[in-house]
């Protein structure tokens, strides 16, 4: 049984996320969601009262946090000091804790070590993210940089603000979503060097494709079955 890392990092609201488990259940493998983790902490900042301005109190409260990971090819599970918050972080204000945890660098650091503990007890497994080819799993077997245009990122990430009761326009999204990509997409920049990662733009595919082709890419690299955890 061959075992395989697969990476995939890419912008926000580009379909990374969705294509990543949806990969790791055709291949039977595990699934490491590692924005999951970022987005525990953040929800810990806010059940904590941590302010987000405060990086030293974050990284206090990061290191007391007992952070639990389980990965299947069904997901990543997520659980804080024993009690399991997988569906609480999918929200929007968790998501902009998490945004504030992701830039505080000794936070990031402690992450990186746990995802790096977590893959080398599992087999195969995908870990998607922003800087899993570049930091976390640097000689990963597969590297993918999943892309999207920004428009269609902005309509969905309106969306989401929309059904959370925010009264925003998608050319404030827009801006934000462009602010985003100059902040964050020097995390994957060298993955879009020739030959560093195989580059998926998701604008005019839908997730079946987004799957396919990547599932394409994984059998030509590694024909034999996979190992897993």
């Amino acid at each position: 049984m061959a075992r395989m890392i697969i990476t995939i990092d890419g912008s926000a609201g580009s379909g990374k996320s969705t294509a990543a488990r949806g990969l790791a259940k055709r291949l039977h493998i595990a699934y490491l969601d590692t924005g999951a983790m970022y987005r525990a902490l953040g929800f810990q900042m806010i059940q904590k009262g941590v302010c987000p301005d405060d990086s030293q109190a974050m990284l206090e409260t990061a290191r007391q946090t007992d952070l639990s990971v389980t990965c299947t090819s069904d997901g990543t599970r997520i659980s804080i000091d024993g009690r399991d918050v997988t569906e609480d972080i999918r929200n929007i204000s968790v998501s902009q804790a998490a945004s504030c945890v992701a830039v505080v660098p000794p936070i990031r650091a402690i992450l990186v070590e746990k995802q790096r503990a977590i893959g080398a007890q599992l087999g195969s497994f995908v870990a998607e993210g922003r800087d899993q080819g570049t930091v976390v799993f640097l000689h990963a077997d597969l590297k993918f940089v999943i892309e999207a245009a920004p428009e269609l990122r902005a309509r969905r990430r309106l969306e989401e603000l929309q059904s959370d009761n925010h009264n925003v326009t998608f050319n404030d999204v827009l801006a934000d979503v462009r602010r985003r990509d100059e902040r964050d997409s020097i995390q994957w920049a060298p993955l879009l060097e020739p030959g560093a990662a195989v580059v998926v733009d998701t604008t005019d595919l839908n997730l079946e494709q987004v799957i396919d082709l990547l599932e394409q890419h994984v059998r030509r690299t590694c024909g034999r079955p996979l190992s897993q955890a």
